[in-house]
C-alpha cells in the first residue's frame, strides 16, 4: 500500500537580495588607516595579550562600522587572537581582500 504524497513546495523569496554595496573611497582611506593604526600597536605589544585582544576587538568592531556586514572580517580576528601573528599585517591584508573582492564583484556586474 502506498500513502499519497503532498506536491514539492518550490519556496520564491518575496523580495530580492539587495547587492553589497562598494564602500566609498574615504571609507576605505579610514578603514586601511585603522587597520594599519592595529597593525603597529599589535607589533609593539605583541607580549601584552590582554591589551592586544582588546585593540584587536576594537579593530574588528571598527571596521565592522567602517566597511558593514563582511564575513573577512571574522577570519582577521581569529588570526589576531593567535600568539604571535601581530607581527604580520592582518588588519592591512583583512582591508586590501574586501577592498579587492569588492573591486571584483563590481567588475563582474
Amino acid at each position: 500500500m502506498t500513502t499519497p504524497t503532498d506536491p514539492p513546495v518550490i519556496l520564491t523569496p518575496t523580495e530580492a537580495l539587495a547587492p553589497v554595496r562598494r564602500p566609498s573611497r574615504k571609507r576605505q582611506a579610514v578603514a586601511f588607516l585603522v587597520a594599519a593604526v592595529s597593525d603597529v600597536l599589535s607589533f609593539w605589544i605583541v607580549l601584552a595579550l590582554p591589551v592586544q585582544w582588546l585593540i584587536d576587538l576594537g579593530t574588528a568592531l571598527l571596521l565592522f562600522l567602517v566597511l558593514g556586514r563582511r564575513w573577512a572580517i571574522l577570519p582577521g580576528l581569529i588570526a589576531e587572537a593567535i600568539p604571535g601573528m601581530g607581527v604580520f599585517p592582518v588588519w592591512v591584508l583583512v582591508v586590501l581582500s574586501i577592498i579587492a573582492y569588492d573591486d571584483i564583484k563590481g567588475r563582474k556586474h
